[in-house]
């Protein structure tokens, strides 16, 4: 009793000298508190309307009828497009889109509403930049809807005219209606799909850095032996009381970062609160957990930090919010397992934001977990660090 006692007091005496440092050095102060409320306004700001509206377009109208003037200004009612300049030719527009005023342009050649009328099938041919790769993809949907009017406005006109009813042009035109209803976010909000996953994964980058950095600068400063002997030689208590500050600081941030996503915005979250700080929690452990396991891998403050930076960047690849894990080459979907960001969105996926019950994510629980108690494998490399390593440049 008296020697859990004595590490509980280890511990906090510890904790006060790293409050010192975090106060002292304004790394800790930029890191762990300014940039990420910054990260977390700068992207639900970029994304507040959901979708890119009022993207600019272009139209080269050579037949220049009221037919193919009406299917410019129906394609500038879009909410995505905003037809911005009319062009002369289709050399005129492609250099448009070189120089990046445009995204799309709409190409209607000389005679189509003839064509359309005596039903010779005319093409129209619409032309787009997938160099935004969600620029490209909303114009291509609002470019072929208009295109599909096009013909669908000819074609009723003349059933109109041959005395069909509106129900035997409506079953002509579309004989099959499709009743569209996405799952969990029927607005297809992008700020709800990006932002849920980008923040978080921004915020491990911050801890999996930090970490590793409060640990090697024990070394760099030569104030190794001072930690050990606060904490009597137990690299346990030197950890634990090293880390809780930064813990407590970074789930603050977490939970604040959680509370304005689904509390102040309102994004769906069917799974419940419970499960978004539970999430939380596992989260800031195990990117912690991975940090100091870095730095026990490699006792060096540059080598660590690199290896966070390198695992931090590659978790947005190997994550699956925007690029499907299983589409990826073989090798590679089985080394996402290894990264935290991968296990933290199946969990909100499948728990938080589809509703299911947690059992069913029972894998990245595990994983997660793994991830937290990486550190027990390499305490031995840091406890040999901090009594006989020599810091070297």
């Amino acid at each position: 009793m008296k020697e859990r006692k004595s590490a509980i007091k280890r511990i906090l005496s510890i904790s006060c000298r790293e409050c010192g440092l975090l106060r002292k050095n304004p790394i800790y102060g930029f890191c762990m508190v300014v940039f990420p409320i910054a990260v977390i306004f700068f992207f639900t700001d970029l994304m507040h309307d959901g979708q890119p509206n009022d993207m600019p377009v272009g139209v080269v109208d050579l037949d220049n009828t009221s037919t193919s003037r009406a299917l410019g200004r129906r394609l500038n009612a879009f909410q995505a497009s905003r037809v911005v300049s009319r062009y002369p030719s289709m050399a005129a527009a492609r250099q448009a889109i070189q120089r990046n005023e445009i995204y799309a342009f709409l190409y209607i050649p000389q005679g189509t509403t003839d064509q359309l009328v005596a039903g010779r099938q005319p093409k129209i041919s619409f032309y787009y930049s997938s160099t935004s790769i969600t620029a490209g993809a909303l114009l291509y949907r609002d470019l072929k809807t208009i295109s599909t009017l096009g013909s669908a406005a000819v074609g009723q006109s003349t059933m109109q005219a041959k005395g069909f009813t509106a129900r035997q042009i409506s079953t002509f035109l579309q004989p099959i209606t499709v009743d569209l209803h996405p799952i969990s976010n029927p607005w297809v909000n992008y700020n709800v799909y990006l932002s849920t996953m980008l923040i978080p994964g921004i915020l491990m980058l911050f801890i999996f850095l930090i970490t590793a950095y409060s640990i090697g600068t024990e070394l760099k400063f030569k104030t190794n032996h001072e930690l050990m002997a606060l904490a009597g030689g137990d690299i346990y208590v030197a950890m634990i009381g090293k880390l809780l500050p930064q813990t407590l600081i970074f789930l603050t941030i977490f939970y604040g970062h959680l509370w304005y996503l689904f509390g102040h915005l309102g994004f769906p979250h069917p799974g419940g609160t419970w499960t978004i700080m539970l999430l939380g929690l596992l989260a800031v452990l195990a990117a912690q957990g991975f940090g100091v396991f870095a730095f026990g891998l490699m006792p060096s403050l540059r080598m660590s930090m690199s290896i966070c930076s390198l695992w931090a960047v590659l978790s947005f690849t190997t994550g699956g919010f925007t690029f499907p894990v299983f589409a990826m080459d073989g090798a590679i979907e089985a080394l996402s397992q290894l990264f935290p960001l991968r296990h933290y969105y199946m969990i909100y996926q499948m728990c938080v934001f589809n509703g299911y019950p947690l059992h069913i994510a029972w894998f990245n629980f595990m994983a997660l977990g793994i991830f937290i108690v990486l550190p027990l494998f390499v305490m031995r490399n840091i406890r040999k660090a901090m009594q006989e390593y020599v810091y070297i440049p």
